[in-house]
């Protein structure tokens, strides 16, 4: 007998399968690095996982992962914003806004650059005191082509979902590998360099005066936050219901980009070995196939780190660095107190702001 699925037909022209979301980590809920991160006015990764806070001299910023969510829609948290302190008359180049990155190879389907270029919808929760105009815009990173749309906060400190169709792109495949191909942002900010021409609504080649036309300032009062959640870039021109994810599936969807490997005192970074007399190595492996061969991103200091060798201490005081790094595994190994070569050892942590972590971040 024939099994015949019931749906809904005006959802007919969306992405049904598992992973239509193209945004990964789009509920808030993991923050490898940290819940919470102060005092920023330069652009990095600082919370939760893939979401990159993009600030050129517009303002200082803490950035937290919250529990401030829309009532009854299944999220346990947010990404805020919070202006610490203000920038109320931008200079031209200034800019404010939130970013995620995307692999070229992740988005054939869309089929960008053909007559069946396909559009897509992103939709994601919002709140803010500062209410008014805002700007979310695609870039195509290989061909250098943008389009902006605008949504409006209506009602300050209130949870508001937002929906903004982009039509396909007929101009401008997305290269079929590992690198940046396709970035969304969400404007929070920007100075006349984004904003002193027409906004354009359609895509075309990018256009820096035409990116970010009417955006409100976020920046210009420290009272001013805003907060995101629940969102989902797919395919089609209709957006479905956010699509959870179990956290060990999102977890390895973060990994692939940026994997923290320990952080804390008494922690095991596992079994070294003397290669000479003053350096020791041993082998880390990833849990998922990262994007490129990562680099090494960890603290250090006095005794941030110590070797024992049959129960004596040996300090690593200096820097870690990494060799022979793949997609699955790398060789760390550091500066140590003198031992014999050949000797092994247990290598752990021995600081509490001690940390290893591996990114190949887009």
């Amino acid at each position: 007998m024939a099994i015949t699925r019931i749906g809904n037909p005006a959802l007919a022209d969306v992405r049904e399968p598992n992973f239509r979301n193209i945004i990964i980590n789009g509920g808030m809920d993991l923050a490898q690095r940290g819940t919470s991160a102060t005092g920023k006015t330069s652009g990095g990764i600082y919370t939760v996982d893939r979401w990159y806070q993009d600030i050129s001299s517009m303002g200082t910023w803490s950035f937290s992962q919250t529990t401030d969510v829309p009532t009854g829609q299944g999220f346990a948290s947010s990404l805020k914003y919070d202006c610490t302190t203000a920038d109320s008359s931008p200079a031209a180049g200034d800019k404010l806004n939130l970013q995620q990155k995307f692999e070229g190879q992740n988005l054939q389907y869309l089929k960008k650059g053909t007559s069946s270029a396909e559009s897509t919808t992103a939709s994601f929760w919002v709140k803010s005191n500062k209410t008014g105009t805002y700007i979310c815009e695609l870039q195509d990173v290989d061909n250098d082509r943008a389009i902006s749309k605008s949504y409006t906060i209506s009602s300050a400190n209130t949870w508001e979902k937002k929906t903004i169709t982009f039509p396909g792109d007929t101009s401008g495949a997305l290269d079929n590998d590992n690198a940046r191909s396709l970035d969304i942002i969400w404007y929070l900010g920007a100075g006349s360099n984004l904003t002193s021409g027409t906004l354009q609504t359609s895509w075309g080649s990018k256009v820096n005066a035409n990116r970010a036309v009417g955006q409100v300032n976020l920046a210009d009062s420290t009272s001013n936050e805003w907060y995101v959640t629940g969102v989902q870039l797919e395919a089609g021109s209709v957006a479905s219901e956010f699509e959870f994810l179990p956290v060990d599936v999102n977890l390895e969807r973060c990994q692939r980009y940026y994997f923290q490997y320990l952080s804390g005192t008494s922690k095991t970074v596992g079994i070294a070995s003397y290669w000479t007399t003053t350096s020791v190595d041993t082998i880390i492996n990833f849990p998922v196939e990262m994007r490129s061969a990562p680099s090494v991103v960890a603290t250090s200091g006095s005794s941030y780190y110590t070797v024992y060798v049959a129960g004596n201490g040996r300090a690593i005081d200096a820097g870690l660095s990494v060799n022979r790094t793949n997609l699955t595994s790398t060789q760390l190994y550091a500066t140590t107190a003198s031992d014999t070569a050949g000797r092994a050892g247990l290598w752990t942590t021995t600081n509490s702001s001690a940390s290893i972590a591996f990114s190949s971040e887009l």
